[in-house]
């Protein structure tokens, strides 16, 4: 079983930054893929960007290409979601999802990862 808390978001003005954490307990960090989805009010969860269990792979939506970046600390069990350059679109909430299986490849289907943070909101400053 994996745990993940997210944190990290808040109230932002467009064009600022944000950077989202997942803290992650439980079975061995590194052998999973993570990825981080958000939701928009009305809309469905929406793959944002994905990362292999080493780190040496990720992908990006379209959407936030050139301006998000995921990385990881795998010696602290924690996932990250740099934000720049952010737009009023970006605001949802948040979650990291880790993969279902050890040693998946990287995906963004959401019925590929099978634990679940409770997310974490980011919101846009009028």
């Amino acid at each position: 079983q994996v745990q993940l808390v997210e944190s990290g978001g808040g109230l932002v003005q467009a064009g600022g930054s944000l950077r989202l954490s997942c803290a992650a307990s439980g079975r061995a960090f590194s052998n999973y893929a993570m990825g981080w989805f958000r939701q928009a009010p009305g809309k469905g969860r929406e793959f944002v960007a994905a990362i292999s269990g080493g780190g040496g792979t990720s992908d990006y939506a379209d959407s936030v290409k050139g301006r998000f970046t995921i990385s990881r600390d795998n010696g602290k069990s924690t996932v990250y979601l740099q934000m720049s350059r952010l737009k009023p679109d970006d605001a949802a909430v948040y979650y990291c999802a880790a993969h279902l299986r050890p040693f998946g490849s990287i995906q963004r289907g959401a019925t590929d990862y099978g634990y679940w943070g409770q997310g974490t909101q980011v919101a846009g400053a009028s």
